[in-house]
């Protein structure tokens, strides 16, 4: 069952909104100061060509500190940066590997792999015969590190805030090439 989310925006320095407050399904909304149960990690990755100049992006939220990573490559592809995003993500939030965390991503290449068990199978069988096997074992190196990770798949370009963020700084990251 889902928690049930109030959203509590806020302004920070750069004029950001945030998502600063989230209430557990039994709590009530009576004016009492909500505590954060998770934290969101939205990431997006984006190549001209496939293959082509790309780039990638995650937007990490914990509480009231929000952290936007971009990166990416001169030749690349599509699911290279999709992966390589959540990746990044990860590896940059190890100091929170035992939080209940949920990774929010587009790209239905990386969330079926780990929700449907293909990394498991992929896994199973060393890899043989699959595409970027370099960074699913990297991948696979940090994901296992985490206690309380899931994966949720977001409609791409379907006006989810930090979604688009990441889409937006992935494009633009990939045109630096």
């Amino acid at each position: 069952m889902e928690d049930l989310v109030w959203i509590y925006v806020k302004k920070n320095k750069g004029g950001v909104a945030q998502l600063v407050e989230r209430l557990n399904r039994n709590q009530k909304v009576d004016g009492s100061t909500p505590f954060i149960s998770t934290m969101e990690i939205y990431t997006d990755g984006a190549a001209s060509g496939n293959p082509g100049p790309g780039g990638y992006a995650c937007v990490i939220i914990n509480g009231e500190n929000i952290i936007e990573k971009v990166g990416g490559e001169k030749l690349t592809t599509n699911n290279r940066m999709e992966l390589l995003a959540a990746i990044v993500a990860l590896e940059n939030c190890l100091e929170h590997k035992d939080e209940k965390i949920t990774l929010y991503s587009d790209s239905t290449y990386v969330v079926k792999a780990v929700n449907e068990g293909w990394l498991k199978n992929w896994i199973a069988i060393d890899f043989k015969k699959k595409k970027n096997e370099d960074l699913w074992r990297r991948f696979y190196k940090v994901y296992v590190q985490y206690s309380a990770l899931t994966f949720q798949w977001v409609q791409g370009h379907d006006g989810n805030f930090y979604n688009e963020r990441c889409d937006k700084l992935a494009r633009n990251f990939s045109k630096s090439f």
